[in-house]
C-alpha cells in the first residue's frame, strides 16, 4: 500500500505593484501625449501668428488711426443707439422725375440709369446693434444717388441664426411688394451678413437677392463666440452646426457676394475668418488694414466701393464697364 505525502503549498505570492500595461499600450499611450502636446504646440504658434499680425496690424499709422476713429465711432453709436430702437424701418423717399436739386454725383447715376439708382437696398445690422449703426452708410449711399435705402431691425434676443433669416425673408417679400422691384441689394453688417447669407443660400433668397454685400461677417466663425455661452454664441464657433451648413453644396446660386474684411477687426477672431471661401458661390474678398470691426460701415473707401459695385453690375452679378443692374420692376 503506497503512502500518499501531502504536498507543501506554495507561500502566497509577494504583491507587485501595478502594472502600467504591455509595452505596446505604453507606447500608445506615449504617442496619444506627444500627439497632445503637438496639437498644443500648434494652436499656441497659430495664435501668437494671429496675435502678431493683429499687433502688428495696430502698430502702424494707419492702425493706429484705424484704433482712433474706431474708439471714436463707438462712443457716438452709443450715443445714437437709443434712437436706432425707434422710428420705422428708415426707407429713404423715392426719387423723383427732377434732378435739378441734385448734387452731381447723385445727379449722374439717377441719370445714367433710373432702374440702378431706385434699386432697394436692405441694410441688416449685427448682433445686439440696431439700425442706428448705418446712419454715415445710408447717408452715403443717398448722397452716391441710391433712392431707396431701407434699415431693417430685428430683436437684440434674436437667439438663432436661423430665424432671423427667416424674419428676413419676410421683410424682403415686404420690400418687394412696396416697391415693385423682383430682386434687391442687401448690405449685411456683423451677423447681419450671416443671416443675410443663410436666407440666400438655405432659404432660396438668391432669387430675391442680386448682390450681398457683408462687412465684417464671421463666415467662418469666430473664437470670440466662446467668450459667451448660449444658443447663439453656439452658432457664431468655428465648426458649428450653422457653419458646418453654410458649407454645404449651393446650386446655381444667382446672387453676387463682395466681402470686406479688416486685419483689425477685433470682433472675428482670427479675423481672416470674415473672409468667404465657398465654392458654388461668386465671392469677390476685399481685405481692408487698420479697420475697426464697429468702423467698418463708414469707411469712406467702403461706401465708395458699394457705390460703385451696386451701380455697375448686370443681371448674374458681373462687373460691367460700363454698366447697368437688369432689375426688372414688377408691372
Amino acid at each position: 500500500m503506497s503512502l500518499s505525502v501531502p504536498r507543501r503549498r506554495r507561500p502566497a505570492a509577494l504583491s507587485q505593484p501595478p502594472s502600467d500595461g504591455t509595452p505596446r499600450q505604453q507606447g500608445l499611450a506615449s504617442r496619444a501625449t506627444r500627439g497632445a502636446t503637438r496639437t498644443v504646440r500648434d494652436a499656441t504658434l497659430a495664435a501668437q501668428d494671429i496675435l502678431g499680425g493683429a499687433a502688428r496690424a495696430v502698430a502702424t499709422p494707419t492702425g493706429l488711426l484705424g484704433a482712433a476713429v474706431e474708439a471714436a465711432w463707438v462712443t457716438t453709436h452709443l450715443a445714437l443707439y437709443p434712437w436706432g430702437l425707434v422710428g420705422r424701418h428708415g426707407t429713404e423717399s423715392h426719387l423723383g422725375y427732377r434732378v435739378e436739386h441734385l448734387p452731381p454725383i447723385q445727379r449722374g447715376l439717377v441719370i445714367s440709369d433710373v432702374e440702378a439708382a431706385g434699386t432697394p437696398i436692405l441694410l441688416v445690422h449685427g448682433m445686439v446693434d440696431n439700425r442706428s449703426i448705418f446712419t454715415l452708410l445710408r447717408l452715403g449711399l443717398r448722397r452716391r444717388g441710391f433712392g431707396r435705402v431701407t434699415t431693417m431691425n430685428y430683436s437684440p434676443f434674436t437667439a438663432d441664426v436661423r430665424v432671423a433669416a427667416a424674419q428676413l425673408a419676410e421683410e424682403v417679400e415686404a420690400l418687394v411688394a412696396e416697391t415693385g422691384y423682383e430682386r434687391i441689394h442687401v448690405v449685411g453688417h456683423s451677423m447681419g451678413g450671416l443671416i443675410a447669407r443663410y436666407y440666400v443660400t438655405r432659404l432660396g433668397g438668391d432669387q430675391r437677392v442680386h448682390t450681398l454685400v457683408t462687412l465684417g461677417t464671421p463666415h467662418q466663425g469666430t473664437y470670440t463666440a466662446y467668450g459667451w455661452h448660449n444658443r447663439l454664441t453656439r452658432q457664431l464657433r468655428p465648426g458649428s452646426g450653422l457653419m458646418r451648413e453654410l458649407d454645404q453644396p449651393v446650386h446655381d446660386c444667382r446672387t453676387r457676394f463682395v466681402v470686406y474684411w479688416s486685419d483689425l477687426d477685433q470682433m472675428v477672431f482670427p479675423q481672416r475668418n470674415a473672409a468667404l471661401d465657398h465654392p458654388d458661390l461668386s465671392v469677390r474678398n476685399i481685405d481692408l488694414h487698420g479697420v475697426g470691426h464697429m468702423s467698418l460701415p463708414i469707411l469712406g473707401s467702403v461706401v465708395h466701393g458699394i457705390s460703385s459695385t451696386l451701380a455697375h453690375l448686370d443681371s448674374e452679378g458681373h462687373t460691367l464697364t460700363p454698366g447697368v443692374t437688369e432689375l426688372r420692376p414688377k408691372l
